[in-house]
């Protein structure tokens, strides 16, 4: 405390003590006052009850101060409570949502206040010119430390508050990556003040380009890295959950993502975000994401995650529709699958298909003959071009 020593070297003679004393209420009444005019967004807080608050805080902290200036007055006179309290009011602020410009400018108008009172009561009690330049020294030097006190209370205040925030977010993230239910989302929202939005999107995407992108998303998108489902603990990957990106401003999300390595889920009402979150790691799995940079719209590549969602079953269905062609040698065979797939793509029309494979219609026709002797009636047989279609959808090369 810089300020004990000197205001107890300043040895106000009791009665000077007790007439600077007598002020206190008058100087924390004019205060709250100065402060309601000079400083608008206190308005009305002062108006009430925590006027009455200030007030007393007024008293206290200035009267801890005169107890230092009287003659015979120890040092080592705590000025804590003052401090501590001038700490609780920065915290307060910070808890209110507010900077501590407002808290800021009520210390000056209450130090110019304080002073104005005092001075010309330290005047009319004779006190010299040196002395009241010390005294005014002080006392504005020790209305410096109730607000540095104040600033570290709301500095405090606002890194604890964000630390456990970020800790509730987190929580939140590892829900809405889990098969929770809706009233425990809703209920981790609400612990980490989170507003729910309508829908949320799924984005994955390198951690290293995670900030580049918040940078440019709305303040309510969530982020989170710590061991996705789904995917290795060494992928290098985050995902994001972005608010209301669902219908026209899905290309606005596109647009944001334009030079960023990302896979984008569908929109989900944001209960459901786990499924958007699940596509976009099928999507990963099956190599959907660009080899350029730039998004991936999971959105134009439905077909290939229904075919790609059990590559087992999608194996054993190939093997059971193209087993006609299992006697073949393997050129031949791959001829005439290709064949037959661009075949179903184009619904039998022979130049299209021609065009398509970069071949004479008739070398359709001779291939569709070899086709139709192989399977018979079967091409004729919904069930059996459905399968077919599905089979060869994804047709990988060489088979």
């Amino acid at each position: 405390m810089t300020t004990a020593p000197g205001a107890a070297e300043l040895g106000f003679d009791a009665g000077v003590s007790e007439t600077l004393r007598m002020l206190l209420p008058r100087i924390a009444e004019e205060t709250v006052a100065a402060i309601i005019v000079e400083v608008p967004s206190y308005a009305g807080p002062l108006s009430g009850r925590m006027g009455q608050n200030i007030e007393n805080a007024v008293q206290m902290a200035i009267g801890g101060f005169l107890t230092l200036t009287s003659r015979n007055a120890d040092a080592s006179t705590p000025l804590a409570p003052a401090i501590e309290t001038a700490y609780a009011l920065g915290q307060g602020e910070a808890r209110s949502d507010r900077s501590m410009d407002a808290l800021l400018t009520a210390y000056r108008v209450g130090a110019r206040v304080a002073w104005r009172e005092m001075a010309i009561a330290a005047t009319n009690a004779g006190m010299s010119s040196s002395t009241m330049a010390r005294f005014a020294e002080l006392l504005f030097a020790y209305i410096d430390e109730l607000s540095a006190a104040s600033v570290a209370g709301h500095t405090d205040q606002l890194s604890t508050s964000g630390r456990v925030r970020d800790r509730y977010l987190e929580d939140l993230c590892r829900l809405l990556l889990s098969p929770a239910g809706g009233d425990e989302l809703i209920a981790g929202a609400e612990k980490a003040n989170w507003a729910t939005p309508k829908t949320l999107t799924a984005v994955l995407l390198p951690a290293s380009h995670v900030r580049g992108v918040m940078s440019r998303l709305g303040s309510g998108t969530l982020q989170f890295s710590d061991e996705l489902p789904g995917l290795d603990k060494d992928s290098g990957l985050a995902v994001l959950f972005v608010p209301d990106m669902d219908g026209s401003s899905r290309q606005q999300l596109l647009r944001q993502l334009a030079d960023r390595l990302a896979i984008v889920g569908p929109a989900k009402p944001w209960t459901q975000v786990r499924s958007s979150y699940l596509r976009t790691v099928s999507a990963k799995q099956l190599n959907l994401s660009p080899e350029d940079f730039g998004p991936s719209d999971t959105e134009l590549h439905l077909a290939k995650l229904v075919i790609g969602a059990d590559p087992e079953a999608l194996s054993d269905l190939r093997d059971r529709a193209l087993a006609p062609l299992s006697g073949l040698r393997t050129s031949t065979a791959d001829k005439l699958a290709e064949t037959l797939r661009s075949w179903l793509l184009h619904q039998g029309r022979r130049d299209d298909v021609a065009a398509d494979l970069f071949v004479h219609a008739q070398t359709v026709r001779y291939r569709m003959g070899q086709l139709r002797e192989l399977y018979g009636e079967r091409l004729n047989d919904p069930a059996t071009v459905l399968e077919l279609t599905i089979a060869l959808a994804d047709l990988p090369p060489g088979r």
